[in-house]
């Protein structure tokens, strides 16, 4: 159990996900291709570019233990108007609205505890498995032609003078954009705290949704469940650093990320020996191997829409 701490130097402005290159088969892709992320980097050049954000989001750390203890968190269901943002060159890029409502049907059940997996919890955690209680609805899907090949992570494709499609009312609606962001990246997403003209989630159009070009191992969704978490301030579940802290109590210490679909149960060797939570939605194994988040994720979640809150204006009737 992990004391809840502030930590300045954990406040990374964008998360990026990515996986290493694969071959065809899919039983290779088992084997290889894997989740990883650029949280680092990107902080850095984030931090740089904005020295003032630390201090921003550190407040909202502050305000989120503060909401947690209290109890001070959002009455009521919250629904999120998901605006979807396709950017493409190729007919395969341009995913059909079928792909597209696939994935809030993923969002919604996997943030309501209604996923198929979720009985698959193991009974280590069983006590604090969530239904984090947010659902999510396609407001409009906005499609957009492009000569780019790819879009990287610099925040191109959320500005029209770089081509991309500037977001919509994104202080009340959830902006996903859709696009080949390329160097093998899944996703990346923005925390509460940054800036409402690049405020949202990326997904690679290869791993949204269940359908269409959705990809294995990375084929379920589940790439926007961990973005959409990281967008309503959840950290990786080990902390970006060995058995580091992701500011959750009741998340076991993890080494670092796991990847592919690891046995359970999994131990970590940080302070106490923990069976890690491998299945949890923010670590990085595969889709087919995460299916949960924990009451401590889902009171972080529940504090970002709270009075004083950093998205409580997605909680406004």
């Amino acid at each position: 159990m992990k004391k809840i701490i502030l930590a300045a130097t954990m406040i990374a402005m964008l998360v990026s996900c990515n996986n290493e290159e694969s071959t065809n088969d899919q039983a290779t892709n088992l084997s290889f291709e894997k989740r990883g992320c650029a949280s680092h980097e990107v902080l850095q050049d984030q931090l740089r570019e904005n020295p003032e954000l630390a201090v921003r989001m550190n407040e909202i750390e502050s305000f989120t233990e503060k909401a947690m203890r209290e109890g001070r968190l959002v009455n009521g269901k919250i629904v999120i108007p998901v605006v979807v943002n396709v950017l493409y060159r190729t007919a395969a890029e341009n995913i059909s609205l079928a792909q597209i409502q696939s994935q809030i049907d993923v969002l919604n059940k996997d943030f309501n505890a209604l996923n198929s997996d979720f009985n698959q919890v193991p009974a280590a955690f069983s006590g604090v498995k969530a239904n984090v209680g947010i659902s999510f609805e396609l407001d409009q899907v906005i499609r957009k032609s492009t000569t780019k090949s790819s879009w990287g992570t610099r925040d191109a494709m959320k500005k029209s003078k770089q081509g991309g499609i500037n977001p919509t009312s994104p202080t009340t609606k959830l902006n996903l954009w859709v696009c080949t962001i390329g160097g093998g990246i899944l996703g990346y997403a923005q925390f509460p705290g940054g800036s409402s003209a690049t405020d949202g989630v990326v997904i690679d159009s290869k791993y949204l949704g269940t359908t269409g070009t959705a990809t294995y191992p990375f084929n379920l969704g589940r790439t926007a469940t961990h973005e959409v978490g990281h967008w309503m301030n959840l950290r990786h579940i080990w902390g970006d650093t060995t058995c580091g802290n992701d500011q959750v109590a009741d998340t076991p210490l993890h080494n670092t990320a796991n990847y592919g679909a690891p046995a359970y149960p999994h131990y970590s060797t940080c302070t106490g020996t923990p069976i890690e939570m491998t299945m949890n939605y923010m670590d990085y194994t595969d889709d087919r191997a995460m299916y949960m988040f924990s009451e401590g994720q889902k009171s972080r979640m529940a504090a970002v829409f709270a009075s004083g809150g950093p998205r409580n204006s997605f909680a406004q009737p």
